[in-house]
């Protein structure tokens, strides 16, 4: 092995096997923070694997409302949604300043090839993700807005007990205004179940109510 492929391989050290050989047939990348990757409705084939850092898949409305699908971080590839050679279904732009693998379509097919196994490891973070949309889908219809909030931050990535998300992050993943999000949150702390400890972060004092 070369001195570039050591150097290649060493960076990769900390990802799966798998997820290992499938990265050195792609080119290594630095981004700012929000930096647009992909853009929905667009034509690509370009797969990203995050080395470090995150990136946020999201859609966007006429009106330039936006609602979050999810947020991924290191080991995670987002794209391959379109590998059907369709228009990109969501747009993915850095959370932070992240560095990430991009493959194309041609170099995932190859690794396919060499490792048939991995096909099915595709498919399977597929319809994981079609079952994760599903299930937010009928979040979004049959509950109401505090509902889905709930639900929000009772399974929001917690430090101790501080959930750390803005209100603009919420509201995206919600799929309602900032306004919302603000006078649901403020009520909370009103009612004693949630204090802020600072910018963007909230330390929750007791469980939510069931209904508000």
């Amino acid at each position: 092995m070369d001195t570039q492929s050591l150097a290649l391989s060493s960076e990769y050290a900390d990802l799966p096997g798998n997820l290992r050989s499938l990265a050195l047939r792609g080119v290594a990348r630095n981004y700012r923070r929000g930096t647009v990757l992909i853009e929905e409705g667009s034509q690509g084939d370009a797969i990203y694997l995050v080395l470090s850092g995150s990136l946020r898949v999201y859609g966007c409305d006429a009106r330039g409302r936006e609602v979050t699908y999810g947020i991924y971080g290191v080991g995670e590839y987002v794209g391959e949604m379109s590998l059907d050679g369709g228009p990109r279904s969501a747009s993915v732009i850095t959370e932070q300043a992240s560095r990430c693998v991009m493959l194309t379509r041609a170099s995932l097919l190859e690794h396919i090839t060499a490792h048939p196994e991995f096909a099915f490891e595709l498919l399977t973070k597929v319809i994981r993700r079609a079952r994760a949309a599903t299930l937010s889908t009928k979040q979004l219809a049959l509950n109401d807005v505090y509902g889905r909030l709930k639900a929000l931050l009772d399974s929001a990535t917690l430090t101790g007990d501080e959930v750390q998300l803005t209100h603009q992050a919420m509201a995206q993943r919600l799929g309602c205004s900032r306004e919302m999000v603000s006078k649901l949150v403020k009520d909370l702390e009103l009612g004693g179940y949630l204090t802020r400890v600072a910018n963007g972060r909230y330390r929750k004092l007791k469980p939510l109510p069931a209904r508000w």
